[in-house]
């Protein structure tokens, strides 16, 4: 569990950090959306295309990664339908029903990977699906919303929206010089790298800043969804994985253990990238990582007493 401690650590040391920014006013009233926006259309596209121009695509055929694609599905149509039920609005909705399944596959994921399941290379199908199919259409959906009232979506827009995201358009870059087969020259390659190292750090300390002057998690109008959303992520998640990799797809011993782990992730601290830049759901999608972040190491302690 060293693994586990010192990812938690590190991410709990930089938002502690931003935290102190946001007390100290060090970046001033716009230092939030500064650090998300510089996220969001630079260091985090820069990142994806980093991470996917020589990522191995076949990964994304496996029974585990299906089981993790089919459990985040009934997920986040359980959230798309409480929602629904209560009449929350499209931006709950969306963000909710994102923060239920997108798992913090990298600054979490990899050491959880290399230290709990034996090995690092296990979350990079799903760190793969998040980043090609599941974020695009969340993004999407995201930028749909926020068309003008009265007007209509057109079947052209839909397909045409994605490519106006920066985040997607790295990510299908990325995905486009892999599938090619060709290997960016390290000189091309070393300013993505460098932009994108940024990427992480910039997050963190805006989720940070964002926490000072806020108040208590799970207390603000949005309580519910907050509840839902934690619920989901931290015990339905891991055990919708486990149902249908035991009885679906026959799964057990170390892969059954994998896709219930990663299930068991908490909530990617980029989803609140999404939420401030989409003005969606900031505060709820806030506390919801802040508290799966919170509640997943006792889970991942409980799974690997049950399942290790």
């Amino acid at each position: 569990m060293t693994g586990v401690v010192i990812g938690f650590g590190v991410i709990a040391s930089i938002v502690a950090l931003g935290y102190i920014l946001g007390r100290l006013d060090v970046l001033g009233d716009n230092g939030r959306h500064v650090l998300t926006s510089l996220a969001f259309y630079v260091a985090t596209p820069a990142l994806l295309f980093e991470i996917l121009s020589d990522a191995d695509l076949s990964v994304l055929v496996n029974a585990p990664l299906l089981v993790s694609a089919l459990s985040m599905a009934a997920v986040a149509a359980v959230f798309v339908t409480v929602a629904a039920l209560r009449r929350w609005d499209a931006g709950t909705t969306t963000m909710g029903a994102l923060c239920a399944t997108y798992v913090n596959s990298g600054n979490l994921g990899i050491p959880i990977s290399a230290y709990v399941l034996g090995d690092a290379s296990l979350i990079a199908p799903v760190l793969l699906f998040q980043l090609v199919v599941l974020g695009p259409i969340g993004v999407t959906v995201l930028d749909l919303r926020g068309r003008a009232p009265g007007t209509r979506a057109r079947p052209l827009g839909i397909l045409a929206a994605p490519l106006r995201n920066p985040v997607v358009i790295g990510c299908l870059a990325g995905v486009a010089v892999a599938a090619s087969g060709w290997t960016v020259p390290e000189a091309l390659m070393q300013p993505f790298e460098l932009v994108g190292s940024m990427s992480v750090p910039s997050v963190l300390l805006a989720f940070g800043i964002s926490l000072h002057g806020s108040p208590m998690p799970g207390r603000g109008p949005q309580r519910g969804a907050v509840a839902l959303a934690v619920l989901l992520k931290c015990l339905v998640h891991p055990a919708a994985a486990w149902a249908m990799g035991a009885y679906w797809f026959g799964l057990d011993g170390a892969d059954l253990f994998t896709v219930v782990v990663i299930a068991a992730l908490p909530t990617a601290q980029n989803m609140f990238t999404y939420a401030v830049q989409y003005r969606a759901a900031t505060e709820m999608t806030r506390e919801t990582v802040l508290l799966t972040t919170l509640v997943t190491l006792p889970v991942l302690v409980a799974i690997a007493f049950l399942l290790g």
